[in-house]
């Protein structure tokens, strides 16, 4: 957010040229805060700068990957059919066609019925080999059952291959867990830079004349103070942004995602579940009534397995919308076993929100269980509402714009961050200079013991963070107190 700048521990010119024995006594600790968040601001914002502008730029992209793969995709996406749409069954008898020949392994996994006119239906399977959350898609034409395509698609968004890429690519790098753990910590530090960006913002505009210049880029000065005004004006107006995508980001990380949840779940904010256990059912099936939620179960092999007919995606789907299912943009997913409902949820992601959901009973067609969205407590309505803004469908292209114009901005931000360290750098040297150690050494007991305290605790909840904080606080801390040890002068030479 602002400059690797020393000034905050520069002493006043007029005691510069006094003698050491009548300076006037200096007060140690006195800005010892700014010095070490403009060394914390700097060392993240180097080390973890190269995947923010990596996650920034694949941001950008997916940020505008809905329209991109309207576009791309068109021909499996739309149709020119004017036709009345056909029962699903004869739609997915259709695809059941296709896939006896073209994929015989794969198993009917769920349905989507075209949501408007001119808009296809999708019939997926399960196949070996996929993703987590990855399925086959049949593209089919509602009006003529005609197989318009047959893609991979992605998760409850439903992102086809391009956006599958992208995504897969900003979370991981493709690097698997490894690749998880460093987009978690970059995620985590995002907001923490940002949040030490501003309070180095706040110093410097309470000291400067011209506060006009840290809102928007100086006019009139070149090299590394142009850079700077660039760097610090550009991070102000980017600042809710940054910490938007830093702690929504967080929600999707292996373990700060997890304790996100585990809070949520222990203050009650959790989204409420279906529930899915039909009774009356014999002990073998009643014991395997996990296995469609936790896989590896023993009791999912006792279980029979579920009759999956076309005729009742139609029959299920009718039921639900006398129930609360109301919008067109909606997911029939049958049971794998006999204990389970058939699902049906909205999965209209776009303001209004529209994610109920229903579990019914295939054998006399009643309601087992229901979620409304109306219902949700606010913490959960908000995290809902944050992830869909984060993935850029919530309020359609306006929100696409907005955070593919916030990515490039912080990509911006990290490039003017190594400009300032680059044109920084001494005479003759070929890396910047970084700010003065020793912030932390000079700072009140109170004030190093908060800066470790709150290190655990933050480690507690964000381990990624909280872990390479802790580090940099204990590094910092013995590079000073070594560099500052007095050294034995050599004995004279005899």
């Amino acid at each position: 957010m602002t400059a690797t700048d020393n000034r905050f521990t520069t002493a006043p010119a007029a005691e510069t040229g006094l003698p050491p024995s009548v300076r006037p006594p200096r007060n140690t600790q006195r800005g010892w805060f700014g010095q070490f968040l403009l060394r914390l601001h700097f060392y993240a914002g180097l080390f973890i700068g190269p995947f923010i502008l990596i996650a920034a730029l694949s941001g950008a992209v997916y940020a505008l990957g809905p329209t991109i793969e309207q576009g791309m995709y068109r021909h499996e996406l739309t149709t020119p059919s004017t036709a009345a749409a056909k029962p699903l069954a004869d739609q997915i008898d259709a695809a059941q066609a296709y896939v006896s020949t073209h994929h015989p392994e794969d198993t009917l996994a769920a349905v989507r019925p075209a949501s408007e006119k001119g808009a296809t239906t999708r019939v997926m399977y399960a196949e070996a080999g996929l993703m987590d959350s990855q399925n086959r898609a049949i593209f089919i034409d509602p009006g003529t059952a005609e197989v318009r395509g047959d893609l991979l698609v992605y998760g409850t968004s439903g992102s086809l291959p391009f956006r599958t890429w992208v995504d897969t690519f900003h979370r991981s790098l493709f690097l698997g867990d490894i690749g998880r753990l460093y987009s978690e910590t970059a995620a985590s530090w995002l907001g923490v830079v940002a949040l030490a960006g501003l309070g180095l913002w706040v110093i410097r505009i309470r000291k400067m004349r011209a506060k006009r210049d840290m809102v928007r880029p100086a006019r009139g000065v070149r090299g590394y103070r142009r850079v700077f005004s660039w760097h610090a004006s550009t991070g102000v107006w980017l600042l809710l942004g940054a910490l938007f995508l830093s702690a929504t980001g967080i929600t999707w990380s292996q373990y700060g995602g997890g304790n996100v949840d585990q809070l949520r779940n222990a203050l009650n904010w959790g989204t409420p579940a279906l529930t899915t256990t039909l009774t009356g059912t014999d002990t073998a099936a009643a014991s395997g009534e996990h296995a469609a939620h936790q896989s590896g179960s023993a009791a999912a092999t006792d279980a029979e397995p579920a009759t999956v007919t076309p005729a009742l995606f139609d029959e299920v789907l009718a039921k639900a919308k006398g129930a609360n299912i109301h919008s067109s943009q909606l997911q029939i997913t049958p049971p794998a076993t006999a204990d389970q409902a058939w699902t049906v949820a909205e999965i209209k992601r776009s303001y209004p929100t529209a994610v109920n959901s229903v579990a019914i009973d295939p054998r006399d067609m009643s309601v087992v269980s229901e979620t409304n969205f109306d219902t949700f407590s606010i913490p959960a309505k908000l995290t809902r509402w944050g992830i869909d803004t984060h993935m850029g469908t919530m309020w359609g292209l306006p929100n696409q714009i907005l955070l593919f114009v916030t990515a490039l901005g912080i990509a911006a931000m990290v490039v003017f961050g190594y400009v300032m360290w680059w044109k920084r750098r001494p005479t003759g040297k070929r890396v910047g200079k970084a700010p003065s150690a020793g912030a932390l050494t000079r700072a009140p007991w109170w004030g190093s013991g908060l800066v470790a305290v709150g290190a655990i605790v933050i480690g507690a909840f964000l381990p990624a963070l909280g872990v390479t904080l802790l580090a940099f606080v204990v590094i910092d801390v013995l590079i000073t107190s070594r560099s500052a040890a007095p050294r034995t002068p050599a004995a004279p030479s005899k």
